[in-house]
């Protein structure tokens, strides 16, 4: 058996998710795992953990009115819970011997939970980058995009761009951004990303 990350799109009606299920179902598929990254203007976005023998569901999928699939790769068996992931995630921060050891983690540890190409961690007066991972752009362009985006709603989450999230440390005086190719950022993972950036910022504070 293959573990799979789907993400679809489907109506957000009673049933929806059932008739998904059951399509997953009919090529002895097993969804061992929900998340609903996002909901609005009548669709959800929900990614499904499904146990497969073999990559064959997005025509069984599709056959779901209303329904698209936006993604599917498979994953290792130890990846595959981004609550328990980003759960990690928080418990390293608070363990983090240092403050340098604070934002490192909160690069490296985010970049792999949410599987980015990219993260950056960086002061923004003056301009200066702090953590680099993997092949970021410059720190000037990730400012100007930080500080561009923070007049969009719901504090710079909706509107953004779909391969950038980022997340203030305010009082640090610091923001973290990730860049990710092919597959957009969702709702529920800039707020966790949001989330982890607030227990990096008061441990860096404290």
């Amino acid at each position: 058996m293959h573990t799979y990350l789907v993400r679809v799109w489907l109506p957000d009606r009673p049933g929806a998710l059932g008739q998904v299920a059951s399509r997953i179902g009919a090529v002895r598929g097993d969804v061992v795992g929900i998340e609903i990254l996002e909901r609005g203007a009548g669709r959800a976005i929900d990614e499904l953990v499904v146990a497969l023998p073999e990559r064959d569901l997005v025509a069984e999928i599709s056959q779901v009115d209303g329904v698209d699939v936006e993604d599917v790769r498979e994953v290792a068996a130890d990846r595959h819970d981004a609550g328990l992931a980003v759960l990690a995630t928080a418990v390293r921060l608070v363990e983090a011997p240092d403050t340098g050891a604070v934002v490192r983690t909160l690069c490296e540890e985010t970049l792999a939970d949410f599987e980015g190409d990219w993260a950056v961690a960086l002061r923004l007066e003056p301009v200066e980058a702090v953590v680099e991972v993997g092949a970021t752009p410059t720190a000037a362009w990730v400012a100007a995009f930080v500080v561009g985006s923070r007049h969009l709603d719901n504090g710079g989450t909706e509107g953004c761009p779909d391969d950038v999230a980022w997340a203030d440390l305010a009082a640090a005086g610091l923001a973290v951004a990730l860049g990710r190719r092919g597959r957009p950022f969702r709702w529920r993972e800039r707020r966790q990303l949001a989330s982890l950036a607030r227990i990096a910022d008061r441990r860096l504070t404290d």
